[in-house]
């Protein structure tokens, strides 16, 4: 079982991001999610991220399970990952942003932006999160880190929904 949970929270166009505070991913936008406790599942784990990072009580079924990633760094000989959630709201749901919170400063930003190959502010979303949000196939995508550097990546189809 890996260690953490990801939820990417759309609405539209635009996904609900989470510049980060603490000094692991410091002024990085990434999504929703963190460490998993000690008897949750993942699901559980992400369901109380998201109410604790944003208020939002999702409902039961509203997450939809996108795969996994995971990371190594042979130097440090360690593997860990998170899995990965997407969250649809609908329209008429709305959440005021800017929001600083606890955590740090929550946004909804156009996937343009987010996408865009210019943007050095993300969390390493350029390798998968288009086909988290579009692909119907679930992978483990698969990092390869040297320091803070990504020396490899690569995605591997899951055959089955992990958390199954």
């Amino acid at each position: 079982m890996y260690s953490y949970t990801i939820c990417f929270i759309k609405q539209g166009g635009r996904i609900l991001l989470l510049n980060r505070e603490s000094p692991e991913w410091m002024g990085i936008w990434n999504g929703v999610g963190g460490k998993i406790e000690q008897g949750e599942t993942p699901l559980e784990s992400i369901h109380r991220e998201i109410r604790e990072e944003t208020g939002m009580e999702l409902l039961p079924g509203s997450l939809i399970e996108k795969g996994t990633i995971t990371w190594t760094n042979p130097s440090y000989s360690y593997v860990d990952g998170m899995y990965v959630f997407v969250a649809e709201l609908p329209d008429s749901y709305v959440y005021h942003t800017p929001l600083k919170t606890d955590e740090g400063i929550l946004d909804w930003k156009d996937l343009s932006w987010i996408l865009h190959p210019k943007n050095k502010g993300l969390a390493n979303l350029q390798y998968y999160l288009q086909e988290v949000l579009n692909d119907i196939t679930n992978y483990d995508y698969r990092f390869v880190y040297d320091g803070d550097d990504v020396v490899g990546f690569t995605r591997i189809p899951l055959d089955q929904p992990v958390l199954n």
